[in-house]
């Protein structure tokens, strides 16, 4: 048996398509263009490469680019202050800090002012209580990315065995948070996971989030499993992820590449998500005009 490829470049590619033709609808109706704030600290190279596709993709689907780039230097408070600035700027849909900052700043408390319906990253406090609570909301971009990897696959989530290898914030948190919406019975494994062979075999859908490079091989995979690779790493040979491609492939059922499974996915949902976060606004705007 040889693992069936899950393209994630394809299906990104047909999300953005989706979108285009979300955001071309929306401005016929309502006149506005969604507008996606991006925020870039300092000159971190793989950062300016992060933000640099997120803006032309978001460009080519018809949405505004209102990029704002700060100087590595720039203070707490001066960051504050831009966020509250597009927090309140009704061309702004969405609001995206790109991450990791500076290390002189302080990310959780510039991700929480964000507003909760700009908040296309998914990752205020406010959002993540909303997923927590089951409540609608803008979801974190990569585990719903992944979700929609999964669902490519033709294979219902609900009732199979689903092992996140990982529990961040970004990711393996929200991702369980996403599975056991989909009815899955989930396990959260980790660092700290006494057996990680025996938990992680025993998966129907395995997804690698630990952000360790090639962590999971062979012996961790159930013969037939859909397994995700959420890690991306580089090195001198190239990109890899946290799954030993080549290893595991004749074991597993369906498996993500790195590059081209869940990276193109990420962005294709945060755009996913500013379309979202605009009619979201628009539709409250519509509320407050017509009362109680």
């Amino acid at each position: 048996m040889t693992a069936q490829l899950i393209d994630g470049t394809r299906i990104a590619r047909e999300v953005r398509a989706r979108v285009a033709a979300e955001v071309a609808e929306f401005r016929e109706r309502t006149g506005v263009i969604p507008g996606l704030a991006t925020i870039l600290v300092g000159e971190d190279p793989a950062s300016e490469v992060y933000v640099r596709n997120k803006r032309r993709l978001a460009v080519e689907t018809g949405m505004a680019d209102l990029h704002r780039h700060l100087d590595a230097d720039v203070t707490q408070p001066a960051v504050a202050a831009i966020i509250e600035e597009l927090a309140h700027d009704d061309a702004v849909s969405g609001i995206l800090l790109q991450l990791p900052l500076p290390q002189h700043l302080e990310s959780g408390p510039l991700i929480d002012l964000i507003p909760a319906l700009k908040d296309v990253d998914g990752l205020t406090t406010l959002s993540a209580g909303l997923l927590a609570r089951g409540r609608p909301g803008l979801r974190p971009c990569t585990p719903s990315g992944v979700i929609t990897l999964i669902d490519s696959t033709g294979i219902s989530l609900e009732g199979l065995n689903a092992v996140v290898v990982g529990r961040s914030e970004l990711v393996g948190g929200p991702m369980s948070r996403l599975l056991l919406e989909r009815n899955a019975t989930v396990t959260t494994a980790h660092s700290r996971t006494r057996d990680l062979v025996a938990v992680a075999s025993e998966a129907d859908v395995l997804i690698a989030a630990a952000g360790v490079p090639h962590l999971i091989g062979p012996e961790h995979v159930k013969p037939g499993a859909i397994v995700i690779d959420v890690g991306i790493h580089r090195t001198e040979s190239g990109l890899i992820g946290d799954v030993r491609f080549d290893e595991v492939s004749p074991i597993a059922g369906w498996l993500t590449p790195v590059p081209g499974g869940v990276g193109p996915m990420t962005i294709a949902t945060l755009l996913a998500n500013t379309v979202t976060a605009a009619r979201m606004r628009a539709d409250q705007r519509m509320l407050t005009r017509l009362g109680p």
